[in-house]
């Protein structure tokens, strides 16, 4: 006999009551299907004089890193993504890394946070899946309010100063039908990622094992279906271990920032 489907929380739909949540920590973990019609971002906060260099890397690899807003040097504010937004509260989680080595995941950066810090916010993938499921295809972590699974790949970033590293990629199994769809679909939004980098064949890209991520849960991928690989946000927390900036922090993988601005409004037609 089966179980029953288990019933999730109705989802927030409002952005500035999810940034509610989160900074009052309701919400501690991942941010998949919460405002869905409103764009998440990932998060990557350096001191001032890794900025540029930041910058040009962001600008070389607009797949795994496309800047959808920059603050100034010490304002934890970005207005054009959120009127009351504050980089400091509103993520459910963080991960400050000094010399290349995550040492805290705290919830606020109250603790850390320093008058020369720019932060950098990339477009995230959770903001074409809500397009993805208006044209008709089931995502298994949306149905399980499960985060995605993520990977290291062997796909080279073009290096920018003390940045270099590997691409990390979020994985979906879709059937193939459903894959045709999704790169329609997801090509449409370039500033969050937009198609897929890889599908099938995950050893191609340097995966060993697709049931061993790096990051996020272990993924169910049944008879018939094709793991489908899109460059993700968590491209950053790979490319700091390798240049260890004094300090840097990101967010937990898959604990978003949600903004104001509507995914509708990235796609570009």
């Amino acid at each position: 006999m089966s179980r029953p489907a288990r019933k999730l929380p109705e989802p927030i739909l409002d952005p500035r009551e999810a940034r509610r949540a989160i900074r009052a920590e309701r919400i501690t973990g991942h941010t998949a299907g919460l405002a869905p019609q409103h764009v998440q971002g990932n998060l990557c906060i350096l001191p001032l004089e890794y900025a540029a260099e930041f910058a040009a890397f962001c600008q070389r690899n607009p797949k795994p890193c496309p800047l959808i807003g920059m603050s100034a040097p010490g304002d934890p504010r970005i207005p054009d993504l959120g009127e009351d937004l504050d980089i400091r509260t509103d993520l459910p989680r963080y991960r400050v890394f000094r010399d290349g080595e995550c040492v805290d995941e705290p919830t606020s950066l109250t603790q850390v946070w320093r008058d020369d810090l720019v932060s950098f916010v990339l477009g995230c993938s959770f903001s074409f899946e809500l397009p993805m499921v208006e044209a008709g295809i089931r995502l298994r972590h949306l149905d399980n309010g499960t985060n995605v699974a993520m990977y290291t790949t062997n796909i080279a970033c073009t290096p920018a100063g003390r940045f270099h590293g590997p691409t990390v990629v979020s994985m979906r199994p879709l059937t193939p039908a459903n894959v045709i769809r999704a790169v329609q679909v997801t090509s449409r939004y370039p500033n969050v990622h937009g198609a897929p980098l890889h599908l099938g064949f995950p050893e191609q890209i340097g995966i060993r094992d697709i049931l061993r991520p790096d990051y996020g849960p272990v993924p169910e991928i049944r008879d018939g279906e094709l793991p489908v690989f899109w460059a993700c946000g968590v491209t950053p927390q790979e490319i700091v271990r390798r240049a260890k900036p004094s300090l840097c922090i990101t967010h937990l993988p898959g604990s978003m920032l949600i903004t104001d601005r509507l995914n509708r409004d990235l796609a570009p037609w």
